[in-house]
């Protein structure tokens, strides 16, 4: 709580005093939620990191400079124009991105270098571009433009189907009657279990991952009817994924978290630092938060919050679901590395739009707009969605089964009951 001193005797105060108290009550969680939120964008330097803190935006011009007068004065230009075309395309998002590296405007993040934080920022810019143009192509044009990347791309592949025979334990096959099951163990195995790792670390929230996680399954029983990928044996929903490569890896996140709130934070110098181990430990450290703001999401204490945790939970599954449906009306093979560059893109730029995400719902008054990165981020989900639809509408407007449809409706109406009762209700929390 916050104590106030009376001045002089316990006589009342004046008017004008008792408003101005009153407006510096008032103006105390600001200034506190202020400090709270610039501690992350806050770089300790003792002196002997200086030069590793610094942006080194002259540097960065005369390499650039140079770069580009070795190009036109030293190298003969090749009299390929496709390979010209693509060098172009490439050199002006190099370039684009050594602006953005020195000069855009940092997040709330600054570990392991702000620089880091940046790029990923031009690198958003440049996906949304990416996919704008891809938007405004006939579906035939836009595919076989992916030759352009990957000249394997452009032809369209089949779907594999995760379901057929879901037997665990197949007494027909006496070689090895447990195959369904490694049949099911992919190397996507491991990736759900990692993803959900990071997603925890990005969400910060035990109850939000589960359902997101849940949720999700829900889809793809939903949805197996579009897409082919999404049949799968009710073990392998379940057992595997809800449980097992889900349900550890939002443990091992939520572990994470509690390890990362309670460790010490000590940024001593690295040259004042003697012993080698604490060298290498200090550099470690350099990739890992400087700070730590524990996520408090509260969706049933208003209206707003309760309407804006629903919008995060339903871009987070729009996001997963256009994972699916991006590399099937794009002809992209699931192993293809596109697709892991882009679950490797929204690795690191979830984490910040979830904070500014957070910021913005938790303190409005000092975060007057949504951040820069959650903006991108929304703005590329829509966008992905929207290739989807624009490629392959047929699929997405297959309508669902009947029944699907009433368990919808049922899950829909029993959840506004539950909430519509109280059952929501979060009791305040006291912080020390």
């Amino acid at each position: 709580g916050i104590r106030l001193k009376h001045r002089g005797g316990g006589g009342r105060r004046p008017v004008g005093e008792s408003a101005h108290v009153k407006a510096n009550v008032m103006k105390q969680p600001s200034r506190e939620s202020t400090h709270r939120r610039n501690t992350e964008c806050e770089v300790y330097d003792d002196g002997t990191n200086t030069f590793f803190w610094r942006a080194h935006t002259v540097t960065v011009l005369f390499i650039l400079t140079c770069a580009l007068v070795y190009v036109t004065l030293l190298e003969e230009t090749p009299q390929d124009t496709t390979y010209n075309a693509k060098r172009g395309i490439v050199a002006s998002i190099l370039v684009f991105l050594c602006f953005g590296v020195t000069q855009a405007k940092d997040g709330p993040f600054t570990r392991p270098h702000p620089a880091y934080w940046r790029f990923w920022l031009c690198v958003t810019v440049v996906y949304e571009l990416f996919l704008i143009f891809i938007l405004f192509q006939t579906v035939h044009d836009g595919r076989q433009f992916m030759k352009y990347i990957d000249p394997k791309l452009g032809v369209p592949l089949p779907e594999r189907d995760y379901g057929g025979n879901c037997l665990m334990y197949d007494p027909g096959n006496t070689t090895d009657p447990f195959h369904n099951i490694w049949d099911k163990i992919d190397g996507f195995v491991p990736a759900h279990f990692l993803g959900w790792y990071i997603k925890t670390l990005m969400i910060r929230d035990w109850w939000m991952c589960m359902i997101i996680s849940v949720m999700f399954e829900f889809l793809e029983y939903s949805l197996e009817h579009q897409l082919p990928n999404f049949s799968e044996c009710w073990w392998d929903h379940w057992i595997m994924d809800v449980l097992v490569c889900n349900g550890l890896g939002i443990y091992c996140g939520m572990k994470t978290l509690a390890w990362l709130s309670m460790k010490p934070y000590q940024w001593q110098g690295l040259w004042n630092i003697l012993t080698y181990k604490g060298k290498i430990k200090r550099i470690a450290f350099q990739f890992t938060p400087y700070s730590w703001v524990k996520f408090e999401w509260k969706p049933a204490s208003n209206l707003r919050r309760w309407l804006a945790v629903l919008g995060i939970i339903f871009m987070f599954l729009l996001a997963e679901l256009n994972t699916f449906y991006l590399k099937f009306v794009l002809w992209m093979p699931p192993e293809h590395y596109l697709v892991l560059l882009r679950l490797v893109f929204f690795v690191n730029v979830g984490g910040v739009a979830m904070r500014e995400i957070y910021d913005f719902m938790d303190d409005p008054k000092f975060h007057k707009k949504l951040g820069q990165q959650a903006w991108l981020v929304a703005a590329i989900t829509v966008t992905e969605f929207l290739i989807v639809v624009k490629y392959d509408p047929n699929t997405i407007m297959l309508p669902l089964p009947f029944f699907i449809t009433q368990c919808w409706f049922l899950g829909i109406w029993a959840g506004v009951l539950h909430w519509g009762a109280g059952g929501g209700e979060v009791k305040p929390t006291v912080k020390t």
